[in-house]
């Protein structure tokens, strides 16, 4: 079953007269329960494409469909709760709230969410912290703490809302290479076990052994080679 379709996509920004043609009709498939990657160098239009999937850009033209919804008739207020419900994000630079713990960060996504009582939401972020091996640090700021370890969080945090997919751009970029491939491991055994549906971007072709499937991306293109 797909969670998401992509229908001639395309995509361009504008700099001044000059136009970036960011996606050319894509045309895209995500199974539900996969761990997927979409691979291809700096600039090729992984990010753009993953933001659109997130429902955070919008494309020019084209049909989006993300867990059934057809995100291009919804509204503002539609796509936002979307967002929170339904798709967790992590990021290459973490994203954490410096002044919160670790406790705390991966709690906030349920509180915004406000349909859990103070001790479920408690009990769902002590599991998360269990599953990505971040207990230890649960009272710990993010400068406090490692590159891996902020991921961790990262991811602990994306997952705890319990969305129906999640979308991971370069989550490795700053990590060396040793931690990103125990992230990736992580990332991929949460994906086996909680049957979560997984799409990252990376420029690392060494990192294609950890995804079921992978689509390279060149010049806003998907490369059919």
């Amino acid at each position: 079953m797909a969670i998401v379709e992509l229908k001639n996509i395309n995509k361009d920004y504008y700099l001044g007269t000059t136009v970036v043609h960011a996606l050319k009709n894509i045309n895209l498939t995500i199974e539900k329960g996969s761990f997927s990657a979409i691979v291809g160098p700096s600039g090729s239009g992984k990010t753009t494409l993953l933001n659109i999937i997130g429902c955070i850009d919008k494309s020019n033209s084209g049909s989006v469909q993300i867990h059934g919804n057809q995100i291009d008739s919804l509204t503002d207020n539609q796509l936002t709760e979307l967002r929170l419900f339904n798709i967790g994000f992590i990021f290459q630079s973490f994203h954490l709230i410096p002044v919160l713990n670790v406790l705390e960060n991966i709690e906030f996504p349920l509180l915004l969410m406000n349909k859990y009582s103070k001790k479920e939401i408690r009990m769902k972020a002590l599991d998360m912290m269990e599953a990505v091996q971040i207990t230890d640090q649960k009272n710990h700021r993010p400068p406090e703490l490692s590159g891996g370890q902020r991921q961790r969080v990262a991811i602990a945090r994306a997952l705890v809302t319990n969305p129906e997919i999640v979308l991971a751009d370069e989550p490795t970029a700053n990590l060396d290479s040793e931690t990103g491939s125990v992230i990736l491991t992580l990332m991929k055994n949460l994906n086996k076990t909680r049957k979560t549906t997984f799409l990252f971007s990376t420029h690392d072709p060494e990192i294609l052994k950890y995804a079921d499937s992978s689509i390279t991306i060149r010049d806003g293109q998907i490369d059919a080679n």
